[in-house]
């Protein structure tokens, strides 16, 4: 039973590998194009006061300042208005009607509506800007890639508090279950796109229908990359450490235990069945990396021992190695990799029962139907 369950661990570190290959990043360049065209920065914006300041004081500084900026008030019932006007944003409010709109599609829609620019920038308002160029970095790798379809970016997890630590395993599901980042890289098709940041053309993005189309989509990220390739469109997808970044679930854990609940079993429909195999096999590898060790001490065998300690080392440095390229997560916490693993399968089976059983799930103070 003790060499099963440490073949299981070894099988699990190489799917580790094999499913989160690598998490390239937009083309970081120097040369600013003059040919820009004008892009409108859509946010939208619900009870976000306190979390949209980072992000428009990030825009305020950003180099290249010839942007639309428009933030959708979704029905906020603190100052998100007033702070966004305080930073020169248009401000607009969600006015269409909400039968039949489920998430923030109403708001970016809206936006959409209003905008003037030939790109369409939608940015979350917990997102934040890390460099003054990244702006220009976004919209540079946008043109240089020919400015058709999507390009969207997963920001950088910037952690501050203890409880964030408990999103590491699902920062690495959410980049992996996009099925592009494995060793095979595009021989999968996405599951769709990043949702905190999200470029367009827009006339890519009328001639998908938008968020129209998905209007009653609780993923509307993953949603909206489909509607792109049902209509010929390209969908591309990086990781955003040294350009934008985001703190997720500030307000506490239960916002944090919130979150994950309405995302994840939606998300995981989408994921290619290979992937979702590595992926359900390497959390099964870290679990069995605690039974063998188990195993080992009951057995009294100090090879066993040794062995078993080994692996479970290697799976931490693997995990922290996979974890840190999505966000800053502790190094030491991951010591602990039992308990993140088990958390992220209460909170995925918590997930699972709220959609497909009580089919509705809860976000911002609204009953979402799914």
């Amino acid at each position: 039973m003790f060499m099963i369950s440490m073949c299981v661990v070894i099988i699990s570190i190489i799917s580790g590998f094999l499913m989160f290959w690598k998490l390239p990043t937009p083309k970081q360049t120097q040369d600013v194009n003059e040919n820009l065209p004008l892009v409108s920065i859509i946010i939208p914006a619900r009870n976000e006061a306190r979390r949209i300041k980072p992000l428009l004081n990030s825009l305020s500084k950003q180099s290249l300042q010839a942007f639309e900026l428009i933030v959708v008030d979704d029905e906020s019932t603190d100052q998100t208005a007033f702070v966004a006007k305080r930073y020169g944003a248009k401000v607009i409010s969600n006015t269409t009607s909400l039968e039949g709109w489920a998430g923030k599609s109403r708001a970016c829609w809206n936006g959409a509506l209003s905008a003037q620019g030939r790109w369409l920038l939608f940015l979350d308002a917990d997102t934040e800007m890390t460099h003054k160029d990244s702006l220009i970095h976004l919209l540079s790798s946008f043109q240089e890639a020919g400015a058709r379809g999507i390009m969207a970016i997963q920001p950088y997890h910037e952690t501050k508090k203890l409880y964030e630590q408990a999103s590491a395993i699902f920062n690495i599901i959410v980049v992996t279950g996009m099925n592009v980042f494995s060793i095979w890289k595009d021989r999968f098709e996405t599951a769709g796109a990043f949702g905190p940041c999200i470029l367009s053309d827009r006339d890519d993005y009328f001639k998908s229908g938008g968020h129209e189309h998905i209007q009653e989509a609780i993923m509307d990220d993953l949603a909206l990359g489909i509607e792109f390739k049902k209509a010929g469109l390209p969908v591309h997808c990086y990781g955003g450490k040294g350009i934008i970044s985001f703190r997720m679930y500030p307000e506490g854990f239960r916002q944090l235990v919130e979150g994950w609940t309405k995302n994840f079993a939606t998300a995981s429909q989408s994921t290619h069945p290979i992937i979702m195999g590595l992926i359900n096999l390497w959390i099964a590898g870290g679990m069995m990396s605690v039974v063998g060790g188990g195993l080992a001490i009951y057995a009294e065998n100090l090879s066993f021992i040794l062995l078993s300690g080994m692996l479970y080392v290697i799976y931490m440095i693997q995990l922290g190695v996979l974890a840190r390229r999505t966000g800053n997560f502790k190094i030491w916490i991951f010591l602990f990799h039992p308990l993140l693993l088990s958390f992220f399968t209460v909170i995925f089976l918590y997930s699972l029962y709220r959609t497909h059983v009580r089919h509705s799930v809860s976000w911002r103070g609204r009953q979402i139907k799914v």
